[in-house]
């Protein structure tokens, strides 16, 4: 019987070092993938401040990799502008990451498109690589705790299918 109740005992210790070793799930583990909690990071914002990934945990993040001359990204600006000025109060936020354009060119984009979300600057794509970010636009969908739900590859993203990816986050 003593034999029996170590074994279960031992069993149920390699059990439970599995799980510690393994993170309890995906989401322990910081990367750019599905499941993934996603890589803190900082960048230079539009109006010359700092911007950080991490200052929006408790709210659901929309991270959009974009260029002003990819016309997929040009096509979705008002569709992310439009959900984001109807669920920001909701707790939803949109940061477009630019990629490599100078100041005065995202400005005058930004203008164009009535932008009122946080951009960034990422000048030599290195944030880009690191969620490896490989055709514009990239969209990468994160919950309130900065988890990745979905990666969107391509454009552009309508207003009906950003509002489908983060309706459910939001409640």
């Amino acid at each position: 019987m003593r034999a029996r109740v170590q074994k279960h005992a031992m069993v149920l210790l390699a059990l439970a070092a599995l799980f510690v070793a393994a993170g309890c799930g995906a989401s322990g583990n910081v990367g750019s993938q599905k499941g993934n909690l996603a890589p803190d990071f900082s960048l230079e914002t539009l109006e010359g401040g700092a911007g950080n990934l991490r200052d929006y945990r408790g709210k659901v993040v929309v991270l959009n990799f974009w260029a002003s001359w990819c016309a997929p990204c040009r096509a979705e600006m008002p569709d992310m502008q439009t959900v984001y000025g109807e669920l920001r109060e909701a707790g939803l936020v949109i940061v477009g990451v630019n990629q490599g354009e100078s100041r005065d060119e995202v400005s005058a984009f930004a203008r164009e498109f009535g932008l009122t979300f946080p951009i960034l600057f990422d000048e030599n794509q290195g944030i880009a690589r690191q969620f490896g970010v490989r055709a514009y636009p990239t969209t990468f969908i994160l919950d309130r705790s900065g988890v990745i739900r979905n990666v969107i590859v391509g454009g552009p993203l309508t207003r009906t299918a950003l509002r489908r990816e983060v309706e459910g986050l939001l409640k």
